[in-house]
């Protein structure tokens, strides 16, 4: 945990931005998705999109993603309400 309300603070602010970047790769496959044709893998698309969701729900190999925001925010709600 988390010494300092500032230093929980920094780590929520990580995170968040780690998620706000797999929310990007989200967005980008999403529209990869969109403009698949009739001559696409559709199955194949849905998948590269279901696997980019997770990355940003987990964090992947490398990140916090939504599961390590999660973390920090209940540090950070600990700290700031005194519990």
């Amino acid at each position: 945990m988390a010494k300092t309300l500032e230093e929980a603070r920094r780590e929520l602010d990580k995170e968040f931005e780690q998620f706000r970047k797999g929310l990007r790769k989200i967005h980008e496959r999403l529209d990869e998705v969109d403009e698949a044709g009739p001559e696409d893998d559709l199955t194949d698309e849905l998948k590269q999109l279901e696997k980019t969701v997770k990355e940003a729900r987990t964090g992947g190999l490398i990140g916090g993603g939504a599961k390590g925001h999660r973390k920090a925010l209940k540090e950070y709600e600990q700290l700031k309400h005194g519990g």
